[in-house]
């Protein structure tokens, strides 16, 4: 067969074990961890459907190797502990059934065990523990491992290998970076010590080489051992690429495959997780710089999601295997689609962090563009109707288009009637970012799934209550979205002002001096981007928060974008007046402002048009209503309520 992506397709042999091509699944944590760690059935089915997507290999991540100094609420193996071995053993299985091989990350969280507990305050109340005595940033006293004890983790390590072999994974991955304990141990940052764990490179590098000759000896040979570490930690008083390179090296003899990433996670989340505001493999280059120096394969990450570009790491020698993490929760089934050279059906990443924010908010995960995740075990084929029947759709933004696609396949006859001349709904707005693009090309995907399982779409076609009664659908999915929210106040009519919402159509109108009149997740990206065009932007906001709508690992990076891109932000200010100055606004304590600028955007926030849901409500024997039209809220809601609608007519 003739691949579109050949390098990308190409298989790899690492210790003897042969990989079908270069695309792994990176860790990413379960969901329903028990108590005393075992990998619960929805975690199981989680990793699996990665598997079953295509990747070559999939990682279940962490499994916490000493307990005794690591309380953090992840995985454990432990012949102890009922079912802990047996569960692993289900979910080394259900990886493997699927031609993909099973790895387990083993981890240590050093002085920052207890970071995946729920209740944080739990997490303040134990025992931390690292390589020297300090304080951590937020008040928690550090205490340093004594020899004893660092003998003690190594043997863990060593134990909970040979387990995890014996339960059916077939590689092991060390879990050296991110700021967790091998890390610490490697970083002159957190390492204090004078003893022979601490001070020169050798030295900080002994435990790292000590865990690894653990897991060897543990495994024995021709079993595949990854090393994951941080190729630089990115932040002052840390080590840079240079040292990266001399620990790559120190570290290889021991190593099957090196791992590189970056940054370290509790000092730059947003380096180890590249957000939507970076490029796209923005942490390739110390891969490719580190694979210079080192012979054996090398492995890089860092929001991948595009195979043309994954093609160009490999085939340029930057690196040997691609990982995604976030790109296969989208999408899991993006390996296989690159396989069979149907890139062109990959369901892009919007790098939105729903999956993250969700885990660290609910312990559950969620993506923005697959209601899957989350909830494999509820199965991941859309099965055939008894009974065909047909379906009308009232909108096309992402719901609707979700809803049409999924009754389609479901074999319904389905009619979607968007009102405009052009599908996407509030979705059309973004192509007025360009670090949102994903988002604005999710609506050419979701039309071509639909259109491709013989969903009729009619444009400039509004659905009345009349226009329901001519069509007689047995179904009706109301996803009538929301509107800007524009309220009455002076000047708002001037030709100085566009709302957020059509800003797309009005970008040759937007001047050098820019009021954005809303502080919420739509103002401040839009400030940013015009920020980045290199305007003087000023963010107007009535609270005094910017982004309370933003998910938590979002806003800290949008906060910080904000910093840099905006020239000034006017919290507790309520706009009065617009002129052609700039907007008149009123703060706290009465006094008027004027902020200046000579184009204001108005981004006050969205309603929902509950009016055509009223006239809608019973016009169809089914009824459902989804997405803002329901009640104003994200993608992630309309995508899911819109499956959800789908599979219940």
């Amino acid at each position: 067969m003739k691949y579109d992506y050949p390098h990308l397709c190409s298989p790899i042999t690492i210790a003897g074990k042969t990989f079908p091509h270069r695309m792994f699944s990176a860790p990413m944590g379960g969901t329903d961890i028990t108590n005393d760690g075992c990998i619960g059935p929805k975690s199981a089915a989680f990793y699996e459907l990665r598997a079953k997507g295509g990747a070559a290999a999939v990682t279940v991540s962490e499994c916490m190797v000493h307990p005794v100094t690591d309380g953090s609420h992840a995985y454990h193996l432990d012949t102890a502990v009922l079912n802990s071995l047996a569960s692993a053993t289900y979910a080394a299985d259900a990886i493997s059934r699927h031609g993909a091989v099973p790895s387990l990350e083993l981890s240590h969280s050093g002085m920052y065990a207890g970071t995946y507990m729920t209740d944080k305050t739990r997490q303040h109340e134990m025992c931390q523990w690292g390589p020297s005595d300090t304080t951590r940033p937020d008040g928690v006293p550090v205490r340093a491992l004594s020899k004893e004890q660092i003998d003690e983790i190594v043997q863990a390590y060593g134990t909970v290998a040979g387990l995890a072999k014996r339960a059916g994974f077939e590689m092991i991955m060390i879990h050296g970076g991110h700021g967790w304990l091998i890390n610490q141990f490697l970083s002159p940052y957190f390492n204090h010590r004078t003893d022979e764990y601490g001070g020169s490179l050798e030295n900080r590098c002994r435990f790292a080489c000590q865990v690894l000759d653990a897991v060897r000896a543990a495994v024995g040979p021709m079993f595949p051992i990854e090393f994951r570490f941080s190729g630089s930690e990115l932040f002052e008083g840390g080590y840079d690429l240079e040292e990266g390179v001399r620990i790559a090296q120190t570290l290889e003899s021991r190593i099957d495959l090196l791992h590189v990433s970056a940054g370290t996670y509790q000092r730059g989340f947003g380096d180890t997780h590249p957000s939507m505001f970076k490029d796209h493999g923005c942490n390739v280059y110390l891969a490719a710089e580190i694979k210079k120096h080192v012979s054996i394969p090398v492995a890089t990450i860092g929001g991948l999601n595009d195979p043309a570009q994954m093609e160009e790491i490999i085939a340029s020698g930057k690196a040997d295997v691609v990982y995604m993490a976030r790109a296969l929760l989208a999408d899991p089934f993006l390996p296989r689609k690159v396989m069979e050279n149907r890139s062109e059906d990959i369901v892009h990443c919007l790098r939105c962090f729903t999956c993250m924010a969700e885990r660290a908010a609910t312990g559950t995960r969620r993506c923005t563009v697959n209601p899957l995740i989350g909830r494999e075990m509820e199965g991941d084929e859309v099965q055939p109707a008894l009974v065909k029947k047909k379906v009308l759709i009232a909108g096309g933004g992402p719901g609707g288009l979700y809803a049409a696609w999924t009754a389609a396949r479901r074999g319904h006859s389905v009619v979607l009637c968007e009102k405009e001349v052009a599908l996407g709904g509030i979705l059309k707005s973004e192509i007025a970012l360009p670090f949102k693009r994903e988002m604005f090309a999710l609506t050419e995907t979701y039309e071509r799934f639909a259109r491709n399982a013989g969903v009729e779409i009619r444009f400039n076609t509004e659905v009345t209550p009349e226009y329901v009664e001519k069509e007689a659908p047995d179904a009706l999915i109301i996803a009538a979205g929301s509107r800007p929210l524009v309220p009455p106040i002076k000047g708002m009519d001037g030709e100085q002002v566009v709302v957020v919402n059509e800003l797309y159509r009005n970008l040759d109108k937007i001047s050098d001096k820019v009021v954005v009149m809303g502080g919420g997740l739509a103002g401040c990206e839009c400030a940013i981007s015009l920020g980045m065009e290199g305007k003087e932007v000023q963010l107007v906001e009535m609270r005094d928060a910017l982004a309370p709508d933003a998910n938590v690992r979002h806003r800290p990076l949008l906060l910080k974008e904000i910093e840099k891109q905006v020239k000034a932000v006017h919290t507790g200010y309520r706009a009065e007046e617009i002129t052609p100055e700039g907007v008149w606004c009123t703060d706290a304590n009465g006094e008027r402002h004027l902020v200046e600028g000579t184009t204001v955007i108005c981004a006050l926030g969205q309603r929902a048009r509950t009016d055509v849901v009223e006239q809608l409500r019973n016009t169809a024997p089914f009824v459902r209503v989804i997405g803002d039209a329901r009640r104003v809220s994200t993608i992630t809601n309309a995508v899911y309520q819109g499956y959800h609608a789908a599979l219940d007519i």
